[in-house]
């Protein structure tokens, strides 16, 4: 009787096949051990560096402003992380903008990072002159006709307190960053915070009718450490705070005011 042997019976495969077969096999664990490698990996360092979104929800209290004491406007409150350890990352240069519509400037707060360059477009039918003389960059961007624009770089951190030469009664505040974490909140008072790094934080709050030390008070510090970070809510009381009166850009008070296009005080 003849055994079937390896090279004819039709059981086996053919040694060459059969080889073949065995390196293809070891070819495909070794694809799936450097994917499986590689998905680690990829899940230790994206946990290692991801950032989180910080939120919370900011109330006005004590405040004899219209706007929030009927209609409920908890909108302009400035809140930004400060990072305990080491510097926060450069913030990219860019521009923002504050307009000048209906003589009001538009936003009235803005949060921007130090180095941004501030657009001021002028789309009333009349002149104006944005400028500011004390808190945070001085600077003046000169008289200007409807339908055109000025542009200031602020590259100090600071808040500037933003005012019209020709309109005593527009103003503006722009708070100038060195952390690129930041957030203006909403009517509703809500504020939010994308793109944290893990690490430990200084919150810190800013509200043009707040006093320096309710602000302080509201000073406190948070971990972020990958996922989602929900500050407990914060009430900000005007209680206290006095409206400096302010003068034009001379010192002087303002002159008496005219739509005409024309510009009725001293030229620059």
């Amino acid at each position: 009787m003849i055994w079937g042997s390896p090279i004819f019976s039709r059981s086996h495969k053919h040694p060459r096949t059969h080889s073949l077969t065995v390196a293809a096999t070891c070819r495909a664990v070794t694809v799936r051990e450097r994917c499986a490698i590689a998905c680690l990996s990829l899940v230790f360092f994206s946990s290692a560096g991801v950032a989180a979104t910080v939120t919370g929800r900011v109330e006005l209290v004590s405040s004899n402003d219209p706007n929030v004491r009927k209609h409920q406007d908890y909108s302009g409150v400035v809140v930004w992380l400060e990072p305990l350890s080491g510097e926060p990352a450069p913030p990219k240069a860019g521009h923002a903008e504050m307009i000048q519509k209906d003589k009001t400037f538009s936003p009235h707060v803005l949060a921007i990072a130090a180095g941004t360059t501030v657009d001021f477009p002028n789309y009333d039918p009349i002149f104006h002159n944005a400028f500011s003389n004390y808190d945070g960059q001085i600077f003046d961007i000169g008289l200007y006709p409807p339908g055109t624009t000025r542009s200031i770089p602020f590259r100090r951190p600071g808040v500037v307190r933003v005012f019209c030469n020709i309109h005593p009664t527009m103003s503006a505040v722009i708070v100038v960053l060195k952390s690129p974490y930041f957030s203006v909140s909403d009517r509703s008072g809500a504020v939010e915070i994308a793109g944290v790094p893990s690490g430990s934080y200084r919150l810190h709050v800013f509200h043009e009718r707040a006093t320096e030390r309710t602000l302080s008070a509201l000073t406190r510090t948070i971990e972020v450490s990958g996922q989602p970070v929900q500050v407990p809510s914060m009430s900000v009381s005007e209680s206290g705070y006095l409206q400096p009166p302010h003068k034009n850009k001379y010192g002087l008070d303002y002159p008496a005011v005219t739509d005409s296009g024309t510009y009725p005080g001293r030229r620059p």
